[in-house]
């Protein structure tokens, strides 16, 4: 019998403020919808995220389990995930962001390792500074996912880190254009943004997606493609996100 191996796909950017960590949660809900066990782990180290925008308290996060690990006290490894529901799983970043500077790089693969026979899929929600975590982070991932808006220097950017990527002769990336970010600007017609980052966008989140209340859905824990309402009201944007998911699941 084949033992599971999670796949891991790391949600990046290039630039804050571009829609990450909502773009996490709406591809776990998605995951879950398809009955999928997902554990989405925070590795924004400095603005936690993920467990504030699902209502999660958590005593334990990242630091703790990193820091038993460095000091032998490791007992059950379930003591550090949070469940929101019966297929999504959260590994908090650390509560206190003081504590992120104490997490040692070399500790990621070893999580990694530990999670990836108990969940089909890891989603990783890092910030958008290439740190030393963060590389061994891209470095570990089966599928990178970059997240970027119609904005010149998020654009400019976009096309520094595809680049290097080349340089480095890595292909397991793809580019999301989210364009429910700041709808108004629109400066750039989707051949434009091609030329500029010299790539192609693989996927978009349409502008439609805008929420206005956005705000009562996070203030009540929600992720927003498994809120009945959202769903039946943003239909392209739910395909879209689905069509992310099919891909990483067939990849």
């Amino acid at each position: 019998m084949a033992v599971r191996k999670a796949k891991i796909v790391t949600v990046t950017s290039v630039k804050g403020g571009v829609g990450k960590t909502t773009t996490v949660l709406n591809l776990a809900g998605i995951l879950s919808t398809f009955r999928k066990q997902v554990l989405i782990i925070d590795l924004d180290l400095y603005g936690s995220a993920v467990a504030p925008a699902l209502n999660l308290s958590y005593e334990n996060d990242i630091f703790t389990l990193i820091n038993d690990l460095n000091n032998n006290r490791l007992d059950n490894i379930n003591n550090y995930i949070i469940k929101y529901n019966d297929f999504i799983d959260v590994l908090p970043a650390p509560k206190d962001p003081r504590q992120a500077s104490k997490i040692s790089s070399k500790y990621i693969n070893v999580v990694l390792s530990r999670m990836s026979f108990k969940y089909d899929i890891i989603l990783i929600d890092t910030n958008h500074v290439i740190d030393e975590i963060n590389l061994v982070t891209l470095d570990a991932s089966d599928e990178i996912l970059f997240v970027v808006t119609n904005d010149p220097i998020d654009l400019k950017n976009m096309r520094s880190m595809v680049s290097i990527f080349k340089d480095m002769d890595k292909k397991n990336y793809k580019i999301i254009l989210n364009e429910s970010i700041n709808r108004q600007r629109d400066y750039f017609t989707k051949y434009d943004i091609k030329n500029i980052i010299e790539d192609n966008i693989d996927y978009t989140i349409p502008s439609d997606f805008y929420i206005k209340n956005i705000d009562k859905y996070v203030l009540n824990g929600e992720i927003l493609v498994l809120n009945r309402k959202v769903s039946l009201t943003h239909k392209k944007a739910v395909n879209n996100f689905k069509l992310i998911v099919n891909a990483i699941l067939k990849n």
